[in-house]
């Protein structure tokens, strides 16, 4: 019986929690959708005039609704790996939801909009003032490339290991190739950090 139930378990995937943080309007519903494997969990509510002189529609005056709590999306990379995407909702009024939604989380994604750079800043904030390590991702609309990665890294003053990267939040395979790229960086920083946990333990007294 404990065998069974030991195999049984070493056959569970490990569930990983990523949270895909930006700005309003810059994407992140439809990046969940795009890669998500399951009917993606969206809260999208049409705006209202109440949202008038609160929402700023500077850029996305198209945008006719809003995450008003969060998105939800899973995504299974390999047999041993599955990711569960948590979009955050972008206005200033729901911000009060990230720290519930970050807890847990392996990592983030920064999805970013070149038209409104200046709504990355708080996404950006929020993780590296908790840790989180994260990857900027910047939304080409319809599919204008027309920045470069070192020049909205300079913008949003990351450190320069912080992958940054252009995709197409519609396209599956952009998508994942963000999420990809984020999972290649958190093990990169998680590798840093244990050499330099070892490199200090044999340099302290008594050590090897």
């Amino acid at each position: 019986m404990y065998e069974g139930s030991e195999r049984a378990s070493q056959d569970v995937p490990t569930a990983v929690k990523i949270l895909v943080a930006g700005g309003f309007g810059v994407g992140k519903t439809t990046l969940v959708g795009s890669v998500s494997e399951i009917a993606p969990l969206e809260t999208e509510e049409l705006m209202t005039g109440a949202s008038l002189g609160v929402d700023d529609l500077a850029g996305v005056e198209e945008k006719t609704t809003t995450t008003v709590a969060l998105d939800f999306g899973r995504i299974t990379i390999n047999p041993d790996l599955v990711l569960y995407l948590f979009g955050t909702p972008g206005q200033y009024r729901f911000w009060f939801m990230w720290d519930d939604l970050a807890t847990g989380a392996l990592g983030g994604i920064v999805l970013a909009d070149t038209r409104r750079l200046e709504s990355s800043f708080a996404s950006v904030d929020f993780f590296e003032q908790r840790g989180i390590p994260f990857a900027v991702a910047i939304n080409c609309f319809h599919g204008r490339r027309d920045t470069t990665p070192d020049a909205v890294r300079a913008a949003l003053d990351v450190d320069p290991d912080v992958p940054v990267l252009l995709c197409d939040a519609r396209e599956r395979q952009d998508s994942k190739e963000v999420l990809l790229t984020l999972l290649e960086h958190v093990q990169a920083r998680a590798e840093a950090r244990e050499a330099e946990r070892l490199r200090a333990g044999s340099s302290a007294p008594g050590g090897n």
